[in-house]
């Protein structure tokens, strides 16, 4: 039987939780391990990026086992497969710079 068949008042919330159930955003406390996986994030995002935008268009793009293989050889010296995994690496460098900007949720206000 709950409070309320039992003609008591309803319970209330917990703290911190309103009574939809969601937590609000201010009274959110981000843990170092938050704060850390959030730098990690950024960093790897950079870095994949980098490597992407730059790699295709070094001489050692032609020299690895996937270029090796037959069938894929005339796709993978095409110059718009190139373009097409810089564009992969400049969206990554996009997200980390978004998210770079989002770090700021964790500065203390």
């Amino acid at each position: 039987m709950t409070p309320a068949e039992s003609g008591g008042a309803p319970a209330a919330p917990p703290a911190g939780i309103d009574s939809a159930g969601a937590v609000p955003a201010q009274g959110r406390n981000y843990t170092w391990l938050h704060k850390t996986a959030a730098v990690l994030f950024v960093a790897f995002c950079l870095m994949m990026g980098l490597f992407l935008v730059i790699f295709p268009w070094t001489e050692d793009w032609d020299v690895n086992y996937f270029a090796a293989l037959a069938p894929w050889r005339q796709y993978w010296e095409n110059m718009y497969v190139r373009g097409a995994i810089s564009g992969l690496g400049v969206m990554n460098l996009y997200i980390s710079l978004v998210e770079v900007f989002r770090l700021r949720r964790f500065a203390k206000r």
